[in-house]
């Protein structure tokens, strides 16, 4: 039987590059495949193998001190969602503009980051409070076009490096006060937005502990999340149960999708959201009626050449 595992640490490692070739060598003698991110500031992984093999991986990470705590999360998959082990060695674990001066690491995680909730705290709290709590997505917006918590607030942001300037508009200014509930895919973007939070004003912040795949094994689609989970491995996207609301919208029919394509177009090639039935026509793999008709005009160039 296979699974997967999602795991992160913030912790000082004063030699990133050898724990990267450590890692390397102990997923390729068990077999995994998947991604692993090792940085000064810590370690970020999901692989996937053999339930046996990724026991054997778990007990020899949590052997190294700096990892001795470590979480890992289960879930439904396999090696076959990935093309390869990848394991580098990088700056940043997440790719925050400059995220280098906006947190620092000790070996309890990050430093002045939001206090973790358990998936029983956080309805605890909304049940306490009410309105006065707000959730706030920690992702990349094409993410919860498919998935999100009920009512969160969504930022404008492509990749991780736009949530800086987000923050530091004025967008954001009537929540400043507010209890705010950060939340992302496994947890480890809202270790870095929570205290980027903090820096600029929001008073009172908090983090899903072990972000959405955590608060899913405890309320499923039961809960205060709806929708469908986007992960970035060859299964797209996870649902949580049987009866997972749809809440994604194709582009073309707004019919009810979660299905993600890359736009035909190869100088776009951003996601968009195409039902099944939709994406049997070529025409409309497409982001927009200008996409088709660039990628149609470069065609013909090709031809003419």
């Amino acid at each position: 039987m296979q699974k997967i595992l999602l795991y992160y640490k913030f912790t000082p490692l004063s030699d990133p590059e050898a724990v990267k070739l450590w890692q390397k060598t102990l997923c390729d003698s068990l077999n995994l495949k998947g991604r692993i991110l090792v940085s000064q500031h810590g370690l970020n992984g999901t692989v996937g193998g053999e339930m046996e093999d990724l026991k054997v991986y778990v007990k020899a990470t949590k052997s190294y001190a700096p990892f001795k705590d470590i979480v890992f999360k289960w879930s439904d998959g396999s090696r076959e969602d990935f093309p390869r082990m990848s394991v580098k060695h990088r700056r940043e674990l997440v790719g925050f503009k400059n995220s280098d001066d906006e947190f620092a690491v000790d070996e309890n995680g990050v430093i002045g980051g939001g206090q973790h909730l358990k998936p029983r705290q956080v309805h605890e709290m909304i049940e306490k409070y009410g309105d006065d709590v707000v959730f706030f997505d920690g992702r990349n917006a094409h993410e919860a076009q498919i998935g999100k918590f009920k009512n969160a607030i969504v930022p404008n942001t492509n990749t991780s490096r736009d949530f800086i300037d987000e923050l530091e508009s004025d967008k954001y200014d009537d929540i400043k006060n507010k209890k705010v509930i950060t939340y992302c895919t496994g947890g480890i973007r809202c270790e870095v937005i929570s205290a980027m939070m903090k820096k600029r004003g929001f008073t009172d912040v908090y983090q899903i502990d072990g972000g959405i795949v955590k608060y899913g094994e405890a309320y499923g689609d039961d809960g205060l999340w709806e929708g469908s989970l986007r992960v970035f491995d060859e299964r797209m996207t996870v649902d949580f149960s049987d009866h997972a609301k749809t809440i994604g919208k194709c582009v073309h029919c707004a019919g009810p999708t979660n299905n993600f394509e890359n736009c035909a177009h190869a100088e776009c090639n951003d996601l968009v959201l195409i039902c099944l039935h939709c994406k049997q026509d070529p025409s409309k793999l497409f982001h927009s009626e200008r996409c088709q008709k660039a990628h149609t005009k470069k065609l013909g160039a090709a031809a003419g050449a």
